[in-house]
């Protein structure tokens, strides 16, 4: 009998011991004490325009942060991605915006900002480079092993594209790429700061397709059907360069990791298959006025209107998506697989050893692993890619 009890007890410490086990172990890998911070423009923004302006913005006012009842000066119905991604990430805290002052910058912060540029000088908006000064500003905040054991999420370019679309409606295609090239090169040299300042686990997101955004179709009258392919082309050729550009930085400078998160192709696939990821509309948005409902949402003295049910809509306002489609692509950032985010998801690269030299790169997409992700979207559902 005694040793019955003895077994009985063996048993439920290993059971313990297994249960403790688990709660540092995320799918089979470690879970380690990282932050996460974002640069780039209104996707990552968290508040950070509402300082820099001197009126009051839209997204400070309802019904931005409609499903959460709370108008933060976040571009969404709710949470944004870098939300659910810190969540799923275990930091126990939102990750705050890093221009409002006396808040909890423990575990990251957001540096993006609504209007930012790569190149120029944004009003009332910071470009990347001024972000990443600022990061340097405030790196007293945080040890040098958490910085470099730290994500660093960046998305920004859309604004430079869409405002040289703007104002060169008539570009040729040289014209166009030595656009692309100045906007990349501005965004390595970029990239190679926040290097120098620490940071060693880079996720760059590539741009969206810009000619799908609702407020552009508004904008240049597509109809409900079509994009503006101007735009949709230089977001190709931007994306194409990201790949290769970081692959060089990985092998030239000791300890450079990263990885890459196919935006394009995670809108692309909700727009043309709106039905497999359970959107009912797609090229329009869920609040504003206009002929794709893109314009205005959330200014005061304008009548928008809003629909019943955002969880529905791929896109909130005229170019930022619902709260539901931003949880989806944080999951893709976690813990797809490469034909979403390569050569690392954000869960294998926070645990990968740090200083550690990559044995994996990024490689364009072929003809079959597109054929494979077609297959797997439409036998595994909304959840799958």
């Amino acid at each position: 009998m005694a040793s019955n009890c003895n077994l009985v007890s063996v048993l439920g410490l290993l059971l313990v011991l297994t249960l403790l086990q688990n709660l540092v172990t995320v799918a089979g890998q470690r879970n380690i004490e990282a932050a996460l911070f974002t640069f780039g423009d209104s996707n990552f923004d968290a508040g950070n325009k509402q300082t820099l302006t001197k009126s009051n913005v839209a997204q400070g006012f309802w019904p931005y942060g409609k499903s959460r009842d709370n108008p933060n000066g976040k571009f969404s119905d709710g949470f944004i991605t870098p939300d659910f991604l810190a969540k799923f990430m275990q930091i126990p805290i939102e990750i705050p915006p890093a221009l409002v002052p006396n808040v909890n910058v423990s575990r990251g912060a957001s540096f993006a900002v609504a209007d930012a540029t790569l190149l120029g000088a944004p009003v009332e908006s910071l470009t990347l480079n001024q972000q990443v000064r600022k990061f340097n500003q405030m790196k007293s905040n945080w040890n040098d092993d958490l910085i470099k054991k730290s994500a660093f999420l960046i998305y920004i370019g859309a604004n430079d594209y869409l405002n040289f679309t703007k104002n060169n409606p008539n570009a040729d295609a040289s014209a166009q790429q030595a656009f692309v090239t100045s906007v990349t090169n501005k965004l390595k040299n970029d990239i190679s700061l926040l290097y120098s300042s620490g940071a060693s686990k880079f996720v760059i997101q590539t741009l969206a397709p810009l000619g799908c955004l609702p407020i552009v179709r508004q904008e240049y009258n597509t109809g409900m059907e079509k994009c503006h392919e101007p735009l949709n082309d230089l977001a190709r050729q931007h994306n194409e360069k990201i790949g290769p550009m970081l692959n060089e930085m990985a092998k030239s400078a000791p300890g450079f990791q990263f990885t890459v998160f196919d935006f394009y192709d995670a809108i692309i696939r909700r727009t043309l298959k709106s039905s497999t990821y359970r959107f009912f509309m797609t090229n329009a948005s869920c609040c504003g006025i206009g002929t794709h409902d893109a314009y205005g949402c959330g200014l005061p003295n304008i009548h928008v209107r809003l629909c019943e049910y955002q969880r529905s809509y791929l896109f909130f306002d005229g170019r930022h998506n619902t709260e539901k489609a931003q949880e989806m692509f944080a999951h893709l950032l976690l813990g797809a697989d490469k034909n979403v985010i390569q050569p690392m998801n954000v869960r294998e690269l926070v645990v990968y050893p740090v200083d550690e030299p990559m044995t994996e790169f990024w490689v364009p997409p072929t003809a079959a692993t597109v054929k494979a992700r077609d297959s797997r979207s439409s036998s595994h559902g909304y959840e799958s890619y």
